[in-house]
């Protein structure tokens, strides 16, 4: 998944700007970046595949990532474009379910990697309150993407509505 070329250290800074971390302490923060590796991703390559079992999230530093979906036709469907400061993979974290999705970069990307045990060894045998922000700042971004989902749908079936309304009095005043 990485290129060869050594992976950058980060700092706390960088990780404050990150929404995932707020509210997190420069302390916390610090150790978070020491101890969290970082990763090349070059264009084209998928950091997780759709199905897949893996435990682990990625924190977008630099760079831009698709997310995918497979149709039951074999095509993909784009479902998101990601960037610095977004992140993925965090379901992985909170249950053991497959991939929903793949992710892919569509530039090169700095990416940080946080699998399950860092996320216990650091934040939660260390400090509760700070494994607690975290999980509450993962939940209310999973939170907004399920209100934007509701959206998208509510507004796809007033759509499908409104065409199959139309298409009946079409056929209704033919009669």
């Amino acid at each position: 998944m990485s290129s060869e070329r050594p992976a950058p250290r980060i700092t706390a800074g960088i990780l404050r700007d990150i929404g995932l971390f707020g509210g997190l302490d420069d302390e916390t923060l610090g150790l978070l970046a020491r101890e969290l590796p970082t990763e090349h991703v070059e264009v084209g390559k998928v950091v997780v595949d759709e199905g897949d079992t893996s435990r682990e999230m990625f924190v977008v530093v630099g760079g831009e990532l698709e997310v995918v979906k497979h149709a039951r036709d074999g095509h993909e469907v784009r479902v998101a474009l990601i960037g610095p400061g977004d992140w993925f993979g965090e379901m992985s974290i909170l249950d053991v379910q497959p991939r929903s999705a793949t992710v892919r970069s569509v530039a090169p990307s700095l990416l940080v990697r946080m699998n399950a045990e860092h996320v216990e060894r650091l934040l939660y045998r260390r400090d509760v309150k700070a494994y607690s922000l975290l999980m509450m700042n993962i939940a209310r971004e999973l939170s907004r993407r399920l209100r934007v989902a509701d959206g998208l749908i509510a507004q796809m079936m007033t759509s499908t509505f409104e065409v199959y309304m139309a298409a009946q009095k079409r056929g209704t005043t033919r009669s």
